[in-house]
């Protein structure tokens, strides 16, 4: 069984400042406010969620193999 990550680095695309995150296994995080600029990050066209769209490592449902927000 492979191992499920639950930490990322969210990196913001206005301003470049990277956070460490623990990701939720449960539900999908659609926003995400930069706690450097205060932008709010929503995913990209395509992804499920901001981890998907900004982070060092997707989700942990796309992680399993399963859509996100399914």
């Amino acid at each position: 069984m492979k191992t499920i990550e639950l930490i990322s680095n969210i990196t913001c695309p206005f301003c470049g400042h990277t956070e460490t995150e623990t990701m939720p296994t449960d539900a999908c995080q659609y926003f995400y406010e930069c706690k450097a600029c205060q932008q709010l990050l929503k995913p990209k066209p395509g992804d499920c969620c901001v981890f998907c769209s900004f982070g060092s490592i997707n989700c942990p449902p796309v992680q399993r193999g399963r859509d996100c927000c399914q």
